[in-house]
């Protein structure tokens, strides 16, 4: 089946409604304007729709003309608390809040597959499952909807699971994908040091937390630089730290956060525990008491060697085989379409959306102010994950 042309031809319409979603962009997992949006243009297609009870999201199953097994597709919807300044005519009527992933452009790609193959039903070999996904920034929607029953509710689980990605520094419409690990596993650390206060000009009558605190930052960095297989690699980085109130008072605490990537299990474990280890070290050494806690976010998004490969041959058939590109390396985000890949074979894959003025090494990157992304490559994600569905149940 070739829906290259079929998306095309409603190209128009799935732009201008990634558009209104970019004016009324929402955050988390209450997201009601899009959920609303989305289920008025699933309006009228051959769907068995329902909404979650914990969170916005929408679930719609497609019936084929055989059943017994299911393919899943998966859209995510939230936006993320930052100030567009793109100028765009369409852009961010909500102050503070601007879709700066690209998750409008994943909604309207969504929406063109399930009305792709709503066209064809009766030669579909199968039924596919529609998953529209709020909270992928955080704090994470993919679980509370698999803990609803995403899996089951076409009936058994489904045999395979897809989504695309768009990426403001690729070219735009060249496909990305990768066999096996693609994203890496993200968790938190928030440390708190704690010492006791005094006057700036007699340290010595305090404890003070900053100097440890700065030499834990500092220590952490050579941590991972030493401690760790540079070809199973692992980021750690500091992106908060605060402490006192003013240049001549000693704080009592001083307080830092940091974000942990790992691609491995053993190296998330041992990341997670050489941090708790260095920072209770250093604590230990200045006679000052230190709380560190973790919050375990993402696991590493895996790719099925086979799926990732039934992907990389179906989007180099309809596109040509220059649309198509192997990564060479897993990237450093990370996605909670994992928790849906530790479940279900699938393939993760990027889509290109670099507007073609701009060069994509030099463009605003996924959750800029400035990021760009030319809804143009909508109707060829659509019709990818469209074929992908349709040749996956006929396999």
């Amino acid at each position: 089946m070739e829906f290259r042309e079929s998306a095309a031809r409603i190209g128009d319409e799935l732009i201008a409604f990634r558009r209104r979603l970019h004016q009324r962009p929402e955050v988390g997992l209450h997201l009601p304007e899009t959920q609303a949006a989305v289920l008025a243009a699933l309006d009228g297609l051959p769907l068995e729709v329902s909404t979650g009870r914990a969170l916005s999201s929408v679930v719609a199953v497609l019936r084929g003309a055989s059943s017994g097994r299911s393919v899943l597709l998966r859209g995510d919807m939230d936006a993320l608390p930052v100030t567009e300044r793109t100028g765009l005519p369409y852009a961010s009527t909500v102050p503070g809040t601007m879709h700066a992933c690209g998750h409008d452009l994943h909604t309207a790609i969504l929406v063109g597959a399930a009305r792709l193959l709503s066209a064809v039903r009766d030669q579909l070999a199968g039924d596919v499952i529609f998953m529209f996904q709020p909270g992928e920034e955080g704090p994470g929607g993919a679980e509370p909807m698999l803990a609803e029953g995403v899996l089951s509710a076409a009936g058994d689980p489904p045999i395979a699971a897809y989504c695309l990605h768009v990426a403001a520094v690729f070219p735009r419409g060249l496909f990305f994908g990768r066999r096996g690990v693609f994203g890496a596993a993200h968790d938190t650390c928030k440390v708190r040091v704690r010492g006791r206060g005094g006057h700036g000009s007699t340290p010595f009558r305090a404890r003070d937390p900053i100097p440890a605190a700065c030499e834990m930052v500092l220590a952490l960095q050579t941590m991972v630089t030493r401690g760790f297989d540079v070809f199973d690699p692992v980021v750690l980085t500091i992106g908060q730290f605060h402490a006192g109130t003013v240049d001549n008072v000693i704080p009592d605490t001083a307080e830092f956060a940091a974000s942990l990537r790992s691609f491995s299990a053993p190296a998330r474990e041992k990341l997670v525990r050489r941090t708790a280890e260095v920072v209770r070290g250093i604590a230990a050494a200045h006679d000052l008491e230190v709380d560190v806690d973790f919050e375990r976010g993402y696991p590493a998004v895996v790719n099925d060697d086979t799926e990732a490969d039934f992907a990389a041959a179906t989007a180099a058939e309809i596109f040509g085989e220059q649309r198509y590109q192997w990564l060479l390396n897993p990237k450093t985000g990370s996605e909670d379409m994992s928790f849906v890949l530790e479940k279900v074979p699938g393939a993760y894959l990027n889509l290109g959306a670099c507007p073609p003025d701009r060069d994509p090494a030099t463009a605003p990157s996924n959750h800029s102010a400035d990021a760009l992304f030319d809804d143009a490559v909508v109707p060829d994600g659509s019709a990818l994950l469209a074929e992908l569905a349709f040749r996956r149940l006929r396999r």
